[in-house]
Formats: C-alpha cells, structure tokens, sequence
C-alpha cells in the first residue's frame, strides 16, 4: 500500500481558537472539514509545505521557527495510508481568507467535534484540547 505524507497545522488565534478549513465541492471528501495544509512534495520538508501551502490557500505568511509539532495521525485508506503530521502555529503575518473557494472557521477546540471531518483529522482533536485547554475563553 502506497505511503502518504500530508502535513496539516493548527493555526490557534489569541483567543484559542483553531482554524479550519471546509473542502470545497468537487475535491475528495468535499464538504468535511479540515486543518490546513497539503500533500508533501518529493524532497520537500513538512515545514516548508506548509510555509507554501499556508500562502497558497490562506495568504498567509509562516517562518519555521512558529511552527512546533503537536501529534500525528496514521490512517489506513482504501488506497493509500495516510501519515500526517500536526504542527500547531501561534503567530503568522496576513489575515487568513479562503483563496481556493473553501469555507473557513475559527473554532474552539472543544467544538471541533461539531465540524465532520476526515478519519485522519478526527483523532487529532483531543491533543489540541489539551494544548489549548477544555475550557478556553
């Protein structure tokens, strides 16, 4: 089974929220939401795809040194298994806005449930509540 390496962040605003990002209509899984991010390009690093990402589909800008890895997910698809690392971000330059269409919304951990997402993204919710803390303003 073929390996898929795609990399996602947390962007947590000042108020502990997170951003994410529903996926728009004829993309796989339309309509679940999801971290920001993509797939990692042969010979890039997962840092670097995400600096690239981030200005591709938010029009924001990210230095490495704000990124900080948080946890991981590994899941099995019919066609590939899906590795995917979550860092979290706490400081970029811009104001995020949807440049591929997609809908965006800035949500507190603890309601993430409430946002459909992918089986990939789903596991990864718990760690951000940690992070962020059950009861963030």
């Amino acid at each position: 089974m073929k390996l898929l390496l795609v990399v996602a962040v947390a962007l947590i605003d000042p108020d502990g929220r997170v951003l994410v990002a529903e996926r728009p209509a004829g993309k796989q899984l339309a309509g679940l939401w999801e971290f920001p991010g993509g797939k990692v390009e042969p010979g890039e690093r997962p840092e670097a795809c995400l600096i690239r990402e981030l200005s591709e589909e938010l029009g924001i800008a990210v230095e490495e040194a704000c990124l900080a890895p948080l946890t991981f997910a590994s899941h099995p698809y019919e066609e590939f298994h899906l590795l995917m690392p979550l860092y979290v971000c706490r400081r970029w330059s811009g104001f995020a806005e949807p440049l591929e269409g997609q809908r965006l919304a800035w949500v507190r951990p603890r309601d993430l449930r409430a946002y459909p997402m992918p089986p990939a993204d789903a596991p990864l919710i718990p760690a951000l509540i940690e992070l962020v803390g059950p009861l963030a303003r």
